[in-house]
């Protein structure tokens, strides 16, 4: 049972660093995405959080602990055993609630958005588990406004995970293609805008699912706060692509099914209940010739 916010802003985590219920997790990953052509650098910021984290924090090693390496598209979730398996020592039970951060989407590109940490809570929340919130602003606005950290590495007590998996939370390939056309269900791409045009070659093939609404996960954030704007304003930027409509499923993605979780955690905040992730993402789709992409 879900009894904290989605959200929590520094102060609320400060005032709680103490309680022996709070399961703190670092979920630092650092993507680095080359000038012109080339592969996308994608490594573990472990190494990062053993020089410095928010005191008490653990480390989730999304990218080695809560990854399929047999996946068939890069960042595929982990199996249940897997999954188990990496989030024991995490200690999570249902008497604890767990805060996530990390120190932001991309290496050397300022965009305001949690979404390893939010990637790292849709996880506990398919695997079963709802008592999850993000730091809002992450690593960075925790040091910018002088905040405590520590060196070394935190540890919680294992304990075995007591969720239960909820598949409706994602989708297939094969379950977009037959989304296509479909009035009740509202497409996501959480890409740049130049991303959405296919302006860009990040990925095997340019351009967008067809029928896609765009919200670019980084333009969520007041960039002189760095804090999300207010729920109204939130409310604003998903109610006119039909994304709050309770009669309506709604499946996010992006390229690798990151960003597309940060985009399900802020629809989930404002009520939506009903989405779904698309995991495989543009690396899946656009590798696949038979599904149709559009550009502009």
């Amino acid at each position: 049972m879900r009894n904290i916010p989605y959200v929590v802003d520094g102060d609320w985590l400060e005032a709680r660093l103490e309680d022996p219920n709070l399961r703190l997790i670092d979920a630092s990953t650092f993507l680095k995405i080359p000038e012109g052509e080339g592969f996308p650098e994608l490594w573990s910021g472990y190494e990062a959080y053993k020089e410095e984290h928010i005191p008490g924090a653990a480390y989730a090693d999304l990218l080695k602990d809560f990854t399929n390496p047999e996946g068939k598209a890069p960042f595929t979730i982990a199996t249940r055993e897997q999954f188990l398996k990496a989030v024991e020592p995490l200690g999570i039970t249902d008497e604890t609630y767990v805060v996530i951060y990390d120190r932001g989407p991309l290496v050397n590109v300022d965009i305001l958005a949690s979404d390893w940490s939010a990637r790292l809570r849709w996880q506990l929340k398919y695997e079963g588990f709802d008592n999850v919130a993000v730091l809002d602003g992450g690593f960075r606005k925790w040091k910018l406004d002088g905040r405590p950290t520590e060196l070394g590495i935190a540890n919680y007590e294992p304990a075995p995970f007591p969720g239960e998996r909820r598949e409706h939370l994602i989708v297939t390939k094969e379950e977009v293609k037959s989304a296509l056309g479909d009035e009740n269900i509202v497409l996501i791409n959480s890409l740049s805008e130049a991303d959405f045009r296919g302006e860009t070659t990040t990925y095997t093939r340019p351009g967008h699912i067809p029928g896609s609404k765009h919200a670019f996960f980084g333009s969520h954030s007041d960039p002189e706060t760095r804090l999300l704007f207010d729920d109204a304003t939130l409310c604003a930027t998903f109610e006119k692509l039909g994304a709050l409509d309770p009669n309506k499923k709604v499946i996010t993605y992006c390229g690798g099914g990151i960003a597309a979780t940060w985009n399900a955690l802020l629809l989930n905040k404002l009520g939506q209940e009903n989405v779904a992730v698309y995991d495989g993402s543009l690396n899946e789709w656009a590798a696949d010739e038979s599904c149709p992409l559009v550009k502009g």
